[in-house]
């Protein structure tokens, strides 16, 4: 078998084999390594809904330092998919209180509920199922950490913006029912146990 040039994209995991860990102390070097990769969202950081002293100019390496402060701190912020010793997918899973507001219409005398705001999977793994399994994987996450409810934002396939917050159709497919908008895009779905 011919030996792939380091450009080539990797090949699809066989999800199969799939492990999801918890971003800790523990696994932050695996999370820090995944999101430096070329075409990873470094420039976020999974920063953009949570709370950070200014939104404004705020640099990749100041959002890092944010995310990386939350880790340490013990804060949940969210699972790695991971396939033959390597990082392949993110979700960010945890309880909505560690956010921002995430819709107008929020109520934080609300307990017990866990928002899903980001599914990444690099461009050349995606189309596999890796995303639905990320899912699966969060949702399963959110119930065993205490969960009551688990909130997402997704958008509909045809959205401009805000697809890294998933597709519509793969929340409904998991029994996720619509409660609302945020916003003129995202739809707020919830999933209760």
């Amino acid at each position: 078998m011919p030996r792939r040039s380091s450009g080539s994209p990797p090949e699809k995991p066989d999800l199969i084999n799939i492990r999801f860990v918890e971003v800790t102390r523990a696994t932050r070097v695996d999370f820090e390594g995944f999101f430096e990769q070329p075409g990873a969202p470094k420039y976020c950081w999974c920063m953009a809904w949570r709370n950070l002293s200014s939104r404004e100019h705020v640099d990749n390496d100041e959002k890092k330092r944010a995310m990386m402060a939350l880790v340490e701190a013990g804060t949940p912020v969210g699972i790695l998919a991971q396939a033959d010793g390597k990082t392949v997918g993110w979700c960010s899973v945890a309880p909505r209180q560690t956010y921002r507001k995430l819709s107008r219409h929020q109520d934080d005398s609300e307990t017990g509920i866990w928002s899903i705001v980001c599914l990444y999977v690099p461009r050349a793994l995606r189309g596999g199922g890796l995303a639905g399994a990320l899912l699966d994987a969060a949702i399963d996450h959110a119930f065993a950490k205490g969960a009551g409810t688990i909130e997402a934002y997704p958008v509909d396939k045809a959205s401009p913006s805000y697809s890294f917050m998933g597709f519509r159709d793969m929340f409904l497919a998991r029994g996720f029912r619509e409660t609302g908008m945020a916003g003129s895009r995202r739809h707020v779905m919830r999933l209760e146990r």
